[in-house]
């Protein structure tokens, strides 16, 4: 599942989830780096 986090105030990094930490933040995959972050919100419909 591709997944969308935020890394500081202004950069956002698209990857593979992998898992989600205790604190809320998320950690995705792209190659073979692996990104913590906050999630972004979800699109309304």
């Amino acid at each position: 599942m591709l997944r969308t986090i935020t890394v500081g105030s202004c950069v956002s990094v698209q990857g593979t989830f992998e898992r989600q930490l205790e604190n809320g933040k998320i950690q995705v995959r792209v190659g073979e780096r692996v990104f913590a972050g906050n999630p972004v919100a979800k699109k309304a419909d």
